[in-house]
């Protein structure tokens, strides 16, 4: 059994490491409060741009675009959403599970040399070393500091290389944000546009076209009005990553604090049992020492 002097020093341990997740619960939720309200306030826009531009392209299948244009998949990119750090539960080994599963059935489908990477966070692109995955670039700084500039860097470079035919379809994996205790792991096609999963919100959404006066054409509309469609729902996935993180982290921490709470009292229940007993010990041996006297 463990000394008391052992187990008054465990209870000071877990004491202080619970001040520690603490500590770091409430850093994730004044986060993730920034968060929630960046990805609130854009995902609106972003979804009624989706709407838009699927009302104009639904409207007339005349429209030509390499953007809709669906293709023999020869080349492929996979870009993945993860952080720069941990302590954030299951959130960084699902995204890793999940971009795994993608890269080895398109390496079958295509092989591994017609695979690009972009691994968002620092945790994805060490795993992906691990495994001897190259990564086009390092884009750490953009899973601390989701900034619009550096989303759309990137989306220019995946859309530059989708018309020139270097690849032929982009796939996004990141959690969505549903709530503190819900976020849910996606797999989206970013490229090439997918109408199917671009729904009207109503049949009113749906009808609206025939009110429409396009200035100049619709042509120039659409030529416009797509990239930046693209580029919103890159940065929209790039908020939710990041509120998910927050949210998962500030869980993983209240869970670590209730667990410390649990052990503290198991400990010091487990102390003054054991005080107790040297106690009893020591009255029962001076008894018996002034038993022996008489």
């Amino acid at each position: 059994m463990a000394s008391l002097k052992e187990i008054k020093n465990r209870i000071g341990s877990v004491k202080s490491t619970k001040k520690i997740t603490s500590a770091m619960k409430m850093i994730a939720s004044s986060k993730l409060h920034k968060a929630q309200n960046a990805i609130s306030n854009f995902l609106p826009y972003q979804q009624k741009l989706d709407v838009i531009l699927t009302n104009l392209l639904s409207s007339d299948t005349s429209y030509e675009s390499p953007f809709i244009q669906k293709r023999e998949t020869k080349r492929v990119a996979i870009v993945g959403f993860a952080s720069n750090s941990s302590l954030c539960g299951a959130y960084n080994s699902n995204v890793i599970k999940e971009f795994s599963t993608v890269y080895t059935n398109k390496k079958e489908e295509v092989g591994a040399g017609n695979i690009l990477v972009y691994p968002i966070g620092k945790k994805l692109a060490e795993a992906l070393k691990k495994q001897g995955i190259v990564a086009q670039g390092d884009y750490r700084d953009m899973a601390d500091k989701p900034t619009f500039l550096a989303v759309q860097d990137l989306a220019k470079e995946l859309i530059k290389k989708y018309i020139d035919g270097e690849i032929d379809e982009v796939i996004l994996i990141y959690h969505h944000f549903i709530s503190t205790g819900s976020q849910k792991l996606k797999k989206t096609q970013f490229l090439p546009f997918d109408l199917e999963s671009a729904k009207p919100e109503s049949q009113q959404d749906e009808n609206m076209f025939a009110d429409y006066i396009l200035e100049p054409s619709k042509e120039e509309i659409l030529d416009s009005l797509i990239p930046t469609v693209l580029y919103s729902r890159l940065y929209a996935a790039l908020l939710d990553a990041s509120a998910s993180e927050h949210a998962a982290r500030m869980i993983a921490m209240q869970i670590a604090s209730d667990n410390a709470d649990e052990l503290v009292q198991d400990l010091t229940i487990q102390y003054n049992k054991s005080r107790q007993q040297a106690v009893t010990n020591e009255l029962l041996d001076i008894i018996g020492g002034a038993s022996a006297l008489q």
